[in-house]
Parts: structure tokens; sequence; C-alpha cells
């Protein structure tokens, strides 16, 4: 990883943002350039089995039980990676269409999603932010200000991901964007490298406080990453309606969330502890690029005053009667108009048009296999078993919370968890008699939570990895060891603070 100097912001910057891999390798067939055969093989295998050999439920109809094989084979799919994510779930869209399984219609509602949109749009907030080097300075001034011991620096570059979360919606952007840039020059300033022996002195450390961290920034605020905007949507699809989703998400978590935070780099440090326990020179390093940087520019000014513009709508928006979509389109179009943001640089951010579209057929699957019945059958059958078990709701919010969390570890990546499973698990906890504030919520904060419990959990994992600085086994124990504490946090701090609050 070389040691670039930030983007200045009249310079076009190319952002490339490393996403969690859903390709395997497997037997290679040369001279084939298309789907990988054998992912492909078994992915569509899933749903034929269920769509042909598994009997239907009599309270399942032919079409819905047609869309939950074509579902089941989507998900393989994003599991084993025959195609990229984007072009799998595009072909699985075919499937539904060419069968009359959906009519068009129906197969491509979800496209005009307004969350979706909201994601895209926070894409090109995020670069944004990497373009005009606004979050760099942000993350310097922390450096400069607790960074002369490893600890210090490790709080500093925690609390200014938090700062920039709500702000930031993509936890990936900036992982990859922002904060592995300025952790690999820490590390390389105080001679630790990845793969050469020096990796635990100082830079193995960072990467693995921050990357614990980001947990809990992005479960702070709705708007802090892409999945929690798709959760609250898929809540609402299924009736649990949130009155000012912004503040009612930030009250919940807030108070668990910045105990988990503020433990979390001190436990990292203790679990997983760095060679280097003093860095002086960090300060003198963040000072240095500061002044490389220069005072701030026009565009990183109008970045910062768009976005806390922005996020106040977020905020005030439903009394306003702007809804987030709208509001994130009304800073885009400031951004653009104003010069921050060109149009090229919004085509060219790909990950942008790709969430669209995978976004937006999970999505939609997921809603018509509601609206068809699907899931409100399968809650119904684990409703049944847990009754049979004689549990309370608070027993059942505590197994079905426990398997929605460690089922992650079958998962490349947080938002397709949340497309495959989070209606499913939300409808069985509504019909456990779970309060649905409640069941919502915790769902969508164990989504953040568990992003951080392997090598591809999430996009950050992917981003956080790749810098080479971290062993695997050191990241599967590491991730378990947090996943444990986080739980605990948000189990007994979070549950008496909800009480307090009235969520049940």
């Amino acid at each position: 990883m070389s040691n670039n100097p930030p983007p200045q912001p009249d310079n076009a910057t190319v952002i490339t943002i490393p996403t969690p891999s859903r390709r395997r390798r497997y037997i290679s067939f040369p001279n084939f350039e298309g789907a990988k055969p054998i992912p492909l093989g078994i992915s569509l295998a899933i749903g034929l089995l269920v769509a042909f050999a598994i009997p239907k439920p009599h309270e399942v109809s032919k079409q819905a039980w047609r869309l939950f094989a074509i579902f089941l084979t989507t998900i393989a799919g994003l599991v084993l990676g025959p195609l990229p994510v984007g072009a799998w779930a595009f072909v699985c869209l075919t499937i539904s269409v060419v069968t009359k399984t959906l009519p068009f219609k129906d197969a491509f509602a979800a496209f005009t999603n307004e969350v979706i949109w909201l994601i895209v749009a926070s894409f090109f907030f995020s670069r944004g932010f990497v373009k005009t080097g606004l979050g760099d300075r942000l993350a310097m001034y922390f450096v400069r200000l607790l960074g002369k011991s490893t600890l210090g620096l490790a709080y500093g570059l925690a609390i200014s991901e938090a700062i920039i979360s709500p702000a930031m919606p993509s936890t990936t952007a900036r992982a990859g964007g922002i904060f592995l840039p300025i952790i690999n020059s820490l590390a390389i300033a105080g001679e630790s490298r990845p793969k050469d022996g020096s990796a635990r002195k100082l830079g193995a450390f960072l990467i693995q406080s921050q990357f614990q961290s980001s947990s809990s920034s992005s479960a702070l605020f709705m708007t802090a990453a892409a999945q929690n905007m798709l959760c609250i949507k898929l809540a609402e699809s299924l009736g649990v309606k949130i009155k000012s989703p912004w503040i009612t998400w930030f009250k919940a978590a807030c108070v668990p969330a910045l105990v988990s935070l503020t433990l979390t780099p001190y436990i990292v440090y203790k679990v997983f502890p760095p060679e280097t326990k003093r860095t002086p020179n960090a300060p003198i390093l963040a000072k240095t690029k500061l002044e490389e940087m220069g005072p701030v520019k026009r565009n990183e000014w109008i970045m910062m005053g768009t976005m806390l513009v922005t996020v106040a709508l977020w905020i005030s928006g439903e009394s306003l009667d702007i809804s987030s979509v709208i509001a994130a389109m009304l800073g885009l179009s400031i951004l653009l108009i104003l010069g921050v943001l060109t149009w090229d640089d919004c085509l060219s951010e790909k990950s942008a048009w790709d969430t669209l579209t995978w976004f937006a057929v999970l999505i939609g699957m997921a809603t018509q296999l509601t609206t068809l019945g699907v899931v409100p059958w399968l809650a119904k059958c684990v409703a049944s078993f847990l009754k049979s078990l004689s549990v309370g709701w608070h027993l059942a919010f505590l197994l079905l919370q426990a398997v929605y969390f460690f089922i992650h570890y079958l998962f490349a990546g947080q938002t397709a968890h949340v497309g495959a499973l989070y209606s499913a698990f939300l409808s069985m906890h509504l019909t456990a008699k779970v309060p649905g504030l409640l069941s919502s919520l915790a769902l969508a904060f164990n989504t953040n939570l568990f992003g951080a419990l392997t090598h591809y959990s999430s996009g950050q994992a992917a981003v956080y990895y790749g810098a080479g600085y971290v062993k695997i086994p050191d990241v599967f124990k590491l991730g378990i060891v947090m996943a444990a504490i986080n739980i605990t946090i948000w189990l007994v701090i979070g549950a008496m603070w909800w009480k307090l609050l009235g969520l049940y």
C-alpha cells in the first residue's frame, strides 16, 4: 500500500473501494469466461430441488413456492459466486420473469424503492468526502490531538469515524477511502509493515481496533450504514412503522453503542496488544499532513455545509414533510451544481450502480415472498415450534436474535444477509408476540455488530483484511471475542435503556 498524500479538492480522484469477494476458487475450466460452472450448477440445483423435489406446503401457492425456489437460488449464488453479485441478481430476476413467476411490473417494482436510491446517494456522498479530502482532514485532527500513545491513536481514529459516520453512510467507503490509508501511513511511520514480521508492532492492532469499532459507529446512527436504511424499509413492509426513524434509532442506539465504542479499543489493546505502546511521531505526522493539505479549501467547506444541512433534514425531515431520500437528492444536487462532484464521478461509482441492481432484486423478492405468504408461513412454523417449547416472548427474542447473529458465518456481506433473512426473522419475532419496535431495531443493530465476525463478513472486513496486517486466525479469534462482549453490552445495558425508553 503506497503512502499517498491526501487527495486535493481540485483534482479528480478515482476511488476504488475493495468489496468482499463472493467468488471462490473451484476447479478451473480453461477458455471459459462466463459463470463458474460448479457454483452455477449448485445454485441452480438448490432451486430445482426445492421447486420439484420437495413437496409444496398446502398453505403456500404454486407461484409463491416457485418464487421461494428462485429466491434460494439467488441467495446460494450470492454465497457461492457463479457470477458477480449484480450480474447474478439480474439473471435470477430474469428467471422469475421468464417463468412467469412474477409479472415484469412486480419484478422491477423495487427499483423505485426510496431506500435503495438513498443508499445509492450515500455512495456519492462518500466519494465527495474522499475527493475533497475532508474525511482525511477530520481524522488527522484527532490523530494530532490523541495520537501520542498507541491506545490514544486508536481512540482518535474511532472517534473520528463515529463523527463522520452519519454524514458518510457507507462503512466500506469510510474504511477504504479514509481510514485504511491513514492507518497504513501511521503503521509505516512506526516501522510496521504487512507480511514482514513487523505487522504486530502497530499496524495489526490499529486495523483490528478500527475494524471492531466501526461496528459500533455503524450502529449508532440510522444513516451510518446502507443496511440500516434497508432494515427500516423492510420493517415498514411488515407493518412496523417507526415514527421519526432517525431520532428513534439514535435514541435507542446511543447508550449501548457509545459504551461499546468506548470499551472496544481498550479491549482490543488488551486482547490483541501492539508491540509499540508509544507513538510520539503520530501527532507530528498528522501535523505534517495537515500542513501539506493547507487551509480548508472551498470544496471542503461546501461538502461540510451540505452534509450538515442534509443530516439536519434527515433528523427533522418528518416534521417538514421531507423524506430522507429527498434530503439526500437535494444534498447531491448542491454538490453537483457547485462542482464538488461531477456527473462523471457519479457514473464511475460502479459500486453504487451494482448495489442498485442487487439490492432492488433482493428487496423485490423479499417483498413478494411476504405478499404471497411464504414469509408469514415460515414465521408461523417457527412460532409454533417455540410455542411447543412453552417459552415466553423474552426467551423467543433471545433465541431468534442469537440465530440471526451467528448464522452470519454463512454470509459474505451484511446486505445479502438482510435481504435474505431480515424479513423472515422479524416476522418470526412478531408471530412470537415480541414487540415490533424492539424486534426491528434489535435485528438492525445486530446487522452492524456481526459485520466484524470474519474477514468476509462485510465490505469493511474485506478492506481491512486486504491490507495484509492481520492473519485469518486472529480475525476469527478477535471476531468471536468481541461478538460475545458486544452481545453482552447490548443485551444488558441496551435492554435496561430500551426499557427506560418504553420500547417494550
